[in-house]
Parts: C-alpha cells; structure tokens; sequence
C-alpha cells in the first residue's frame, strides 16, 4: 500500500474501526489491493491516522476474520488470496453495514425515502 488511501472521518456516528475495515475491504475487493500486496502495519497505519493502535488491531482482526488479509510474523500483514468459491455475505455483517449506513444517512438529516433511493442506486 504505497498511498494513503483510507481516511476516517472523526465527525461520522460510524466507528473508526469501522471505517477502516470497510475501506480496506472495498480496496481489496475492487481489485485496488492485490493479493500478496502489504499492508502498514498496525502501529504505522494508527500513526498516520491518528488513531490508538488497538483501532487499527480491531479493524485488521475483524479483516482477518473475513479472510481478506492474513498476518504472519516476520512476514507483517498482506492482502489474502481471493477465496476459490464465492461465500455467502454474514447476514450479521450485513446489517451492520446497513445499521452504519442509516445511522450516517440520518445525521446527514435524510428521509427514510431519500436513505432507501440512495441505496437503490448504490446497488445500480
């Protein structure tokens, strides 16, 4: 990971950790973070965000967890192989994100009508 491409908004009703997590999943999935490619490690990453380095361990735990990055000592942490059959998302995880997006949606001040158009849209 040679840029900074996860930021946390300090201000969002979502969890750091939160935000971590799913920014390094979407660069992981979309292919933007390649298999084998390294990631900071946990120090670093909570230095350059200006986080506690136990937010970053809880992000990259919960990473680990969905497979999407494995850590080996004297190796550091590196973006997983994709997984050779497609899984079937955790309706738990799923929620979660909905919950978290929701909540972001309406400190924003959005309708439940506007939050529903916006996620229809995502999925387009």
């Amino acid at each position: 990971m040679t840029e900074p491409a996860v930021r946390v908004d300090t201000t969002s009703p979502v969890p750091p950790y939160e935000q971590i997590r799913a920014q390094l999943a979407a660069l992981i999935i979309t292919g933007r973070l390649t298999e084998g490619e390294r990631l900071p490690t946990v120090r670093q990453l909570a230095a350059d965000l200006g986080l506690a380095p136990g937010t970053v361990a809880r992000a990259y735990r919960e990473l680990e967890t969905a497979e999407l990055i494995r850590t080996r000592r004297g190796a550091g942490t590196r973006v997983a192989a994709p997984p050779s059959e497609a899984k079937q998302p955790d309706p738990n995880q799923l929620a979660t994100l909905a919950r978290h997006f929701t909540a972001a949606a309406r400190a924003l001040g959005a309708s439940p009508e506007a939050i529903l158009l916006a996620a229809h849209q995502a999925l387009k």
